[in-house]
C-alpha cells in the first residue's frame, strides 16, 4: 500500500511505459473556477504538482512559463471559442500530455482532441480518484482506452481503417500489448528482420491512411482504434494462418 505521506508519481501506479523519478506536474485549462480548484485540489492530496491552472490555454501556456509539465487536464469547450484541436496541439508545445476532461455527450469533440493527439478523455462525472488515476497513467506513457475513447471512435463511421494482413495483424497485436520486437519474432516463429518488415508495412499503411503512428504508444492507439486489441483477429478464425 502507498503511504499517504509520500508523493504520489507515476512509477507508484501499475506498471507503464515510463517511470517518473518526480511527482507527477500537472497543469490545468477550464474555464470554470471551481473546476480548476477541485482537479488542484485532487491533485495536491495525492502528492501530484500542479504547475499552473487557468481558464485558457493561452493563459496556461503563459503561467507555466516554460517549467516542465507532464500532463496537462484540458477541458474540451473553453470559454474563449478556441477550437479543440488548436487547444489540444498548444497545450502538447509545452512537452505534456493532454488528457482531455469532459461532460459525456460531446462525443464529436472527443473524436476531434484524440484525432489531434490526446492521450484519452475522462469523463466529468468520474469519481475523483479515477480522475487521479488517469492524470497518473497519462504522465506514465500510456494510452488512456476506455468507454468514451471507444464510444468517440465508434460514433465516427468514416475513420478510416488501414488495410493490415493477417500476419500485420499479429505483430501489431503482439508488439503494441508491450512485447519487444525480438520476443514478438519468437512467438510467431519469424526472423527478427522479417517482423520488423512487417512493423514497417504497418506504420506504411497508417501514414497512408492520415493515421501515422510513429511511436509505440501510437500503435497502441491504432490496434484498440482498428478492433486488433484485446484479440488477435477481431474477425475471428486463425491470424496465423
Amino acid at each position: 500500500m502507498t503511504d499517504p505521506t509520500t508523493p504520489v508519481t507515476a512509477a507508484t501506479l501499475p506498471e507503464g511505459g515510463i517511470v517518473l523519478d518526480h511527482p507527477v506536474r500537472v497543469g490545468i485549462a477550464d474555464d470554470h473556477e471551481s473546476v480548476r480548484l477541485g482537479i488542484k485540489a485532487a491533485c495536491e492530496n495525492v502528492g501530484f504538482e500542479v504547475i499552473f491552472t487557468a481558464p485558457t490555454v493561452q493563459e496556461l501556456i503563459d503561467g507555466i512559463n516554460g517549467r516542465p509539465v507532464d500532463v496537462i487536464v484540458l477541458d474540451l469547450s473553453l470559454g474563449d471559442g478556441s477550437r479543440v484541436t488548436d487547444n489540444v496541439h498548444r497545450a502538447q508545445s509545452t512537452g505534456a500530455s493532454v488528457l482531455v476532461h469532459s461532460i459525456a455527450d460531446r462525443v464529436a469533440l472527443v473524436r476531434e482532441a484524440l484525432a489531434a493527439g490526446a492521450a484519452g478523455v475522462i469523463p466529468k462525472s468520474s469519481p475523483t480518484t479515477t480522475v487521479m488515476a488517469a492524470v497518473a497513467s497519462v504522465a506514465r506513457g500510456d494510452v488512456l482506452n476506455n468507454l468514451e475513447w471507444a464510444t468517440a471512435i465508434d460514433a465516427d463511421r468514416d475513420f478510416a481503417k488501414a488495410q493490415l494482413g493477417r500476419r500485420e495483424r499479429d505483430v501489431l497485436h503482439l508488439y503494441a500489448s508491450g512485447l519487444p520486437l525480438k520476443m514478438v519474432a519468437m512467438q510467431l516463429g519469424i526472423a527478427h528482420s522479417t517482423a520488423r518488415e512487417y512493423l514497417d508495412r504497418i506504420r506504411v499503411k497508417y501514414i497512408e491512411v492520415g493515421r501515422p503512428a510513429p511511436t509505440k504508444v501510437d500503435l497502441l492507439r491504432r490496434a484498440v482504434e482498428d478492433g486488433i486489441l484485446p484479440g488477435l483477429d477481431p474477425d475471428g478464425g486463425d491470424a496465423r494462418g
